[in-house]
């Protein structure tokens, strides 16, 4: 099966057709590394926490995205290994079935390249992902390599995004930056400040405990008595 004909069948509406449950287990394979597997936690965990009191999301990693009813998966398409889409319910979910999302696919992509997945990412999914999908914007990032580029469909083509002084990538469908920051990639707040991990939160308010403990003692006082 051709490209061309996998993407007009996919797009195409059939008429009383039978569609497939929409409780459909995920069938992606395993990550290509740890680097793999620890930059999408990374990105999950800051995006969680940073919208954590929003519910009209949903974000996931390395999770199937079915988008078509005539055959639920495509020979030439696995999951995103990061995908965000908005104006929808926040809910746990095996995968993503188009068909039962009220049509939506992802605002957001984000690939992360490998030997194995990079002439593909590079490729037919980003075909896929412009013709099909119509994600607005589309990035990928080596966690080896540190190649980082990202796409925002214009008229119904990829065009590259130009970073900014800092090598960031503006996100207008998550009013964020994306950039890479100690070799990995980050969100960063329209002013410029990293987006935290609950773990770094927790850090930095440990330390300006530790701070504000030692200037007390400085001045005499206990902390502990406090």
């Amino acid at each position: 099966m051709t490209l061309a004909k996998d993407i007009e069948e996919m797009r195409s509406t059939i008429e009383g057709i039978e569609f497939p449950p929409g409780d459909i287990e995920s069938q992606e394979p395993p990550l290509e590394s740890y680097l793999h597997l620890q930059q999408i936690i990374l990105l999950l965990k800051c995006l969680e926490w940073l919208w954590k009191d929003r519910q009209d999301y949903f974000a996931a990693g390395n999770l199937t995205i079915y988008y078509s009813p005539n055959q639920k998966k495509s020979e030439y398409f696995r999951g995103p290994d990061f995908f965000l889409v908005r104006d929808t319910e926040r809910k746990p979910r095996k995968s993503w079935v188009v068909w039962q999302e009220d049509g939506k696919y992802p605002n957001v992509i984000v690939e992360l390249l490998s030997d194995s997945t990079a002439t593909t990412d590079r490729g037919v999914k980003k075909r896929i992902y412009q013709d099909v999908f119509r994600t607005p914007e589309y990035f990928w990032f080596s966690p080896h390599t540190l190649e980082f580029k990202g796409f925002a469909l214009t008229r119904g083509t990829y065009e590259a995004m130009q970073p900014n002084e800092r090598g960031w990538l503006w996100s207008e469908e998550m009013q964020l930056f994306l950039g890479v920051e100690n070799e990995q990639l980050r969100f960063f707040t329209p002013e410029g400040q990293l987006v935290p991990t609950p773990e770094e939160v927790a850090e930095m308010a440990q330390k300006q405990n530790e701070k504000m403990a030692a200037k007390l003692r400085e001045l005499g006082i206990d902390p502990e008595q406090l």
